[in-house]
Order: C-alpha cells, then sequence, then structure tokens
C-alpha cells in the first residue's frame, strides 16, 4: 500500500510515519512545508528506509499537490497538515484560513481528481482520512 502523509514532519504525523514503516511495508511520502510544526529530525528514524520518501511542499499549491499525486500513485491519503494552537490563531488568523480551509480544499481537490482516474477497484479501495486536533 502507498500512503500520502501530509504534515509529516509534525509531532503527529511524524510518529504514523515511523509507526507505518516500523511495523508494515507499506511506502509512504511525507508532503510537509516544514513550518514551525514541522520537524525534519522527527523523521530522521525512518528516512534511510526505502520505504520513506519526502517532498517539501505546501497543501495550497495545486500543482505540487496534483504532481505528488500523479507522482506517488497513493493508495491512502492522510492529512494532518495544518495550523493549529489557539494563540498562534489569534495573532495570526490569515495562516489558519489557508492551511485549514484552503489548502484542506486543495488536497480534497486532488484527490478527487485522482480517484476519478483510477481504475474501479482501486477506487473502491481509495481512502482520504483528515485527521485533526480540535483546534482546527
Amino acid at each position: 500500500m502507498k500512503i500520502l502523509i501530509t504534515g509529516g514532519a509534525g509531532f503527529i504525523g511524524s510518529a504514523v510515519a515511523r509507526a507505518v514503516i516500523g511495523k508494515s511495508v507499506d511506502q509512504i511520502l511525507i508532503l510537509d512545508k516544514l513550518t514551525y510544526a514541522g520537524n525534519l529530525a522527527s523523521l530522521r528514524p525512518v528516512a534511510d528506509s526505502p520505504l520513506f520518501a519526502f517532498l517539501q511542499a505546501d497543501i495550497c499549491d495545486a500543482v505540487a499537490v496534483a504532481r505528488a499525486f500523479e507522482d506517488f500513485q497513493p493508495d491512502v491519503v492522510m492529512h494532518l497538515a495544518a495550523e493549529s494552537h489557539v494563540d498562534r490563531s489569534i495573532d495570526g488568523p490569515t495562516a489558519f484560513i489557508e492551511t485549514n480551509v484552503v489548502g484542506t480544499f486543495v488536497m480534497l481537490r486532488a484527490a478527487l481528481d485522482y480517484w476519478r482516474r483510477l481504475d474501479r477497484a482501486r477506487a473502491r479501495a481509495f481512502r482520504f482520512m483528515h485527521i485533526s486536533t480540535d483546534e482546527v
């Protein structure tokens, strides 16, 4: 199985990546913008695995997201990328709207476009999971 994880350099996403690579033969592609919440060091334990790939990209970048879908051909999307922390949302709400609303829309649109091109069996099995904190 191929799993695309957005926000995969963050606290939760990196834990998911480490667990998947440590307990399965599934391939993962981490797509992360590497903002204040992303830390490549958290992925160091799996960085040398042939099952691991990393793409530094913004989920608001529709071209980069579409290319990730096309190149990686995921079976599952785990969308964890988000702006969080209430204090940050008060100080800079624009980033929250862009990432959490626009970015999620870009991801959903890219997933739908990709899904429509899949054969019937792969389309039936494809999953898009949006996983987030209560702050989002």
